[in-house]
């Protein structure tokens, strides 16, 4: 790949009733897959964040990236 740098995204994987995984991938609006077990939904995951780029590159747009972006999860407890 010419011009190639490394990129990093944020994916979120949401267990479905029937056991399989919709993710998301927040820095890419409308980038959503879905995969039958943890690893083949990261799999989709990765096939999709491709294109969504390819697809902006070919339109000349700016490609986000996740690399300054810090994740935290907060716990409550609902009293």
């Amino acid at each position: 790949m010419e011009n190639s740098k490394s990129l990093t995204y944020k994916i979120l994987l949401h267990k479905e009733p029937e056991g399989a995984y919709t993710v998301n991938v927040p820095a890419l609006p409308g980038c959503i897959t879905y995969g039958n077990n943890i690893d083949h939904a990261i799999e989709m995951a990765r096939e999709a964040i491709e294109l969504y780029i390819s697809e902006l590159k070919e339109t000349g747009k700016e490609i986000p990236d996740d690399s300054a972006t810090f994740e935290y999860s907060l716990h409550l407890i609902d009293a």
